[in-house]
């Protein structure tokens, strides 16, 4: 069995308690990191024995990591073409015969902005480094947080977000473009929907209402996706209650594969 986990931590110094915890009760082999925001020489290292890390960091935003307690190969920080080469935002190693990019997409702020139109330009040239370095008929993970929720099933009020930046066309059609080359939103083949969410805002009681979006992506090609055994979110990460000091706004995906 692997065990695989994508997780936007929020700030992983923030969060290494919970993380540390979280390792130990689930032995992940591997966990990518979104938004670590620490540069790597600050990274904090795991306290659970058996666990080293990998960091491609920032000093304060982005940032990504991956943590693993097997050895990892190839390892590469980036992807040619990033047209925010500045910006820590890919990861990607090799584990065993799979290789998983952990990525953190641009969040895009509002639709028309320039942050909206660097993440379509982003999207871009993330699909064409994937199709370009990799083929669909080789075990390949692509998972983080996609800031994009795929369809209406994947937000909480469908209505009130349509045309908004993270399920705006554009960003369904890039993320589409990616499907059609040959991945599989592992999600999708276990739970039919609506939901279940990953992310619910901090603010005005988001995640006690409801109100979430699933913009934390499991995606892989046929060759993976045809031993994924399950993929749950773990909600208690979330719960203010639950844990070591306040959760992050996103909660962790747990893939389980043959």
């Amino acid at each position: 069995m692997l065990k695989v986990v994508t997780w936007n931590v929020n700030s992983v110094r923030a969060r290494s308690a919970r993380l540390d915890a979280f390792l130990a009760r689930h032995q992940p082999d591997l966990v990518c990191l979104q938004e670590t925001k620490v540069l790597d020489d600050q990274f904090p290292a795991p306290a659970v024995e058996g666990y080293r890390y990998w960091s491609h960091g920032q000093a304060g935003r982005n940032g990504v990591a991956l943590v693993s307690r097997h050895e990892l190969a190839d390892v590469q920080r980036g992807f040619p073409g990033d047209p925010s080469p500045d910006s820590a935002r890919v990861i990607s190693a090799s584990l065993g015969d799979v290789r998983v990019i952990g990525i953190y997409v641009v969040n895009g702020q509002s639709v028309g902005s320039a942050e909206y139109e660097l993440k379509l330009q982003w999207l871009d040239a993330l699909g064409r480094w994937v199709r370009e370095a990799h083929s669909p008929v080789e075990p390949l993970l692509v998972a983080g947080d996609f800031n994009i929720a795929p369809t209406d099933d994947d937000i909480y009020d469908p209505a009130a977000w349509e045309g908004q930046n993270l399920a705006s066309g554009p960003e369904r059609e890039r993320l589409g473009s990616l499907l059609r080359w040959g991945l599989t939103d592992l999600m999708r083949l276990h739970h039919q929907g609506p939901g279940p969410y990953t992310f619910w805002d901090y603010r005005a009681g988001a995640f006690h209402r409801g109100w979430g979006l699933r913009i934390d992506l499991a995606l892989a090609t046929q060759p993976l996706a045809s031993r994924s055994t399950a993929v749950e979110v773990e909600r208690d990460e979330r719960k203010p209650t639950f844990g070591e000091g306040k959760p992050s706004d996103h909660a962790p995906l747990i893939l389980t594969f043959e």
